[in-house]
């Protein structure tokens, strides 16, 4: 009888797991699964951590979230953050509000702040200004990339030396044959739509911008957690091209964000996008 109960209940809980509804799974490059405490280990002992986010999906900001602070715990502190999300011109901003120096109030209205900032980088700058942690502003201004968007790289000849100070050194390096920006033309392509040759020199630019900005803080004994979209990160291009010149060495650690209708198994075209994936049901609430 014993034998028979012990039975049944190993046959109740896996029907429960059988028909459990996961938020999300964590795979390695080679789509295998991963658990969580694998990648908080490796990304604890990198110099960059690059956190590609979908950026209105709550997973990936919840996640962020928690990493964050058990990468501060392992860490022991030592942990800077940064974020595709505010940019450089606003850095003297973050800094005042970080420090206690300007109200809420004040930091909301002149930061420029995405709309979706409440729900999902507010817990990120608040856990910072708690921690005493320094938050780097990495993006360029975006009347810069406007400018780029509109004139290619030589728009940025016009600038003055002061709004050259928020911008990765120029002339910047630019290889429009690489993935992540041959594939913005293609795209365009496909759609029938004018294409715009401008439009993935303003995407280089950001990424430039972002790596400069990281690579002046990465490697002095902290960890760099860094946080934008995922296509700025994904396939190891990007943001990490540009790294990989601006200060080449670094061990960096990447994760991308996926969704797909099921995630009991990782889809063959993301394998190798980043050193971890994290997959999402397709269904999940968005932020916004």
């Amino acid at each position: 009888m014993k034998n028979i109960i012990s039975i049944l209940v190993i046959f109740i809980l896996m029907a429960g797991f059988k028909n459990d509804k996961p938020a999300y799974r964590i795979f390695d490059a080679n789509g295998d699964k991963a658990k969580y405490s694998k990648l908080l280990k490796e990304a604890s002992e990198a110099d960059v951590v690059f956190f590609g986010e979908l950026h209105n999906n709550p997973i990936c900001h919840w996640l962020q979230y928690e990493l964050t602070v058990d990468l501060y715990e392992e860490r022991e502190g030592k942990i800077i953050l940064g974020a595709e999300m505010f940019e450089t011109d606003n850095q003297l901003i973050m800094n005042e509000y970080l420090e206690g120096h300007i109200s809420g109030k004040s930091y909301k209205k002149e930061a420029r702040l995405w709309p979706n900032y409440t729900t999902d980088y507010a817990p990120l700058v608040e856990f910072a200004k708690d921690s005493s942690l320094p938050f780097i502003a990495t993006n360029i201004p975006r009347r810069y990339a406007s400018l780029v968007y509109r004139k290619g790289f030589d728009g940025l000849e016009e600038l003055s030396p002061e709004a050259l100070k928020y911008i990765a050194p120029l002339p910047i390096e630019y290889d429009s044959t690489l993935n992540c920006y041959a594939s913005m033309l293609e795209g365009m392509e496909g759609m029938g739509g004018h294409v715009t040759q401008t439009l993935p020199m303003a995407q280089a630019v950001k990424d430039a911008t972002m790596a400069y900005s990281i690579a002046g803080y990465a490697a002095d004994g902290s960890l760099f957690i860094h946080y934008n979209g995922s296509y700025h990160s994904d396939n190891f291009e990007s943001i990490l091209w540009y790294l990989n010149k601006y200060k080449p060495g670094l061990k960096i650690v990447t994760i991308a964000s996926v969704e797909q209708e099921s995630i009991s198994d990782l889809d063959d075209e993301y394998k190798n996008k980043a050193n971890f994936i994290l997959a999402i049901p397709e269904d999940m609430t968005k932020t916004h």
